[in-house]
């Protein structure tokens, strides 16, 4: 039996341990002891070890065994675990978003003969996948995406709960947003273009400028209009932007706002919400959009942002052990769409596990 190890067992990490453990040998490290104890309650199967990811001996021994390392760790520790599992030349999948341009340890991964996919989420992730298939069908002239993971029943100020790590929530509001304007690299800041869009499954939510495309504006540098945004409750950018005007965000400031805002986000066990992704391509022949939308699963406990960033990261997992995807290196999620098999084997995987992207 295979041996997957993975490396963060948080709100995501939790749902991608239980997915893996179906069918693999699951070892699973975090710095928190009491959330991996959580986790091998739910499956005795799972080998649970505390270690600190930033002890890269410590990392380096633990991963040893490993066929392949899944990296869920916040985006601050990512770039300096990935380049310690791609020497010890191990492949992995990484969902750790981290702010460096991580595509720049391809060339270590092919000296170490390794498989590394980054950004295997939700978005970045589908959204890249979907891209890459069809870059190879047709010429296209504009790609955009939006999305959000949010309550179902949301309270002020923010209305907002975060699911997954709130220091990435506030990198995405603080980080310079970048996008492809007529074939130029343009950089405008996070939180500004609003607009509101109209959901039927939820209503009315605002989209803002953020820094999403991270690996397009190098590998599909050749479609000349790119952007993404995120979705919120509206209300929430305006107030974010207080804040920041405000100095919350600053160095001398930052640690106390970031521990009142994960209390403030902290998304409570069982607490309804879901996600909600748009995704449109426009090509020369033709125009294709994608919608996703997905709420927490009652029967599993699971949250929808876990399920549709989870999922498809072990389902990039068993891309690369089935050798549906073997070529070495660092490739983002638009290289690997460009094989069919692989974007075949990725939707039926996500509607296997009830998370549905329709197609028009």
């Amino acid at each position: 039996m295979k041996k997957i190890f993975q490396v963060g067992a948080g709100l995501v990490g939790k749902t991608m341990a239980l997915d893996l453990s179906k069918d693999y040998e699951v070892h699973l490290a975090d710095i928190n002891l009491d959330v991996l104890n959580s986790i091998k309650n739910h499956d005795h199967s799972i080998h649970i070890n505390q270690i600190n990811v930033q002890n890269e001996n410590e990392l380096s021994l633990w991963i040893a065994e490993a066929d392949i390392v899944l990296l869920a760790v916040p985006g601050f520790l990512g770039y300096e675990s990935l380049k310690t599992i791609i020497n010890c030349g191990k492949d992995v999948v990484d969902i750790s978003f981290s702010p460096e341009n991580i595509l720049t340890l391809n060339q270590l991964a092919k000296e170490k003969n390794v498989t590394a996919v980054v950004d295997a989420g939700v978005a970045p992730g589908i959204p890249n996948f979907l891209l890459g298939y069809w870059n190879t069908k047709m010429k296209i002239n504009s790609f955009d995406y939006c999305v959000g993971g949010l309550p179902k029943n949301p309270s002020p100020p923010y209305n907002y709960k975060a699911p997954f790590s709130p220091i990435d929530v506030i990198e995405e509001y603080t980080r310079p947003a970048r996008m492809m304007i007529d074939s130029k690299v343009v950089t405008k800041a996070a939180l500004s273009d609003l607009e509101v869009f109209h959901f039927p499954e939820i209503g009315e939510l605002e989209a803002f400028n953020t820094d999403g495309l991270r690996s397009l504006l190098q590998t599909m540098k050749h479609i000349p209009n790119m952007k993404e945004k995120t979705l919120r409750y509206p209300g929430h950018a305006k107030l974010i932007k207080s804040m920041i005007d405000d100095g919350l965000f600053d160095n001398n400031k930052f640690d106390d706002t970031v521990k009142k805002l994960f209390k403030d986000w902290k998304l409570e066990e069982n607490e309804p919400e879901f996600t909600v992704l748009n995704i449109n391509i426009y090509g020369d022949t033709k125009n294709i959009h994608y919608h996703l939308y997905d709420e927490m699963d009652i029967d599993s406990k699971s949250s929808s942002m876990a399920r549709t960033t989870g999922y498809t990261a072990t389902a990039t997992i068993n891309m690369i052990l089935k050798n549906l995807w073997d070529r070495k290196g660092v490739y983002a999620p638009e290289k690997v769409g460009e094989n069919a098999n692989c974007i075949e084997f990725l939707l039926s995987y996500l509607s296997d596990r009830n998370v549905k992207i329709t197609q028009t």
